[in-house]
């Protein structure tokens, strides 16, 4: 199987992950807010309610689009090799360099979440938001790390097809 294949299905598969965590971070929300009804379970939700609607729309781009980019780059490859050096080739340049803004910006969240979940006492609201935010912080640079990694490997056959 040709590596740009493994690339879009490796996400397309990962996107399917995002989903689901997202429909479970909203569950977990809805069942937070309406049934336990306590500051600290609230507190959790609002970051995974957040972040769970990024992972939601993020996934199911990602998600329908691959098919279409499996085409595209199939096409690439076998008859407008030019185009890889014109296009996918920045195109994915773009999308590492933005790994690297994601990486931090989940840092910040995680190390905010951190300090929210240490410095506030026991099942308060702002203690929950922090647990909330850690968890979905934790989890996006994890899913993200991987994600940064295949396309380091994707964008390295595509600079090494010249």
């Amino acid at each position: 199987m040709e590596p740009f294949l493994n690339y879009f299905n490796a996400e397309k598969s990962e996107s399917l992950f995002f989903i689901a965590v997202g429909v479970i971070a909203l569950m977990l929300s809805v069942y937070f807010v309406l049934k336990l009804k306590q500051p600290f379970y609230i507190g959790i939700s609002y970051p995974l309610i957040a972040v769970a609607l990024i992972q939601l729309t993020v996934g199911s781009a990602v998600y329908f689009r691959s098919p279409k980019d499996i085409v595209r780059v199939t096409q690439m490859v076998q008859t407008q090799k030019e185009k890889i050096k014109l296009e996918e080739i920045p195109r994915m340049e773009t999308v590492m360099k933005n790994f690297v803004l994601y990486r931090w910006v989940e840092i910040a969240l995680l190390l905010i979440g951190i300090v929210l979940f240490f410095f506030f006492q026991p099942m308060t609201l702002w203690k929950g938001v922090g647990l909330g935010l850690t968890i979905q912080a934790s989890l996006m640079l994890l899913l993200d790390f991987f994600a940064e990694r295949r396309g380091e490997a994707y964008l390295e056959y595509l600079q090494n097809l010249y």
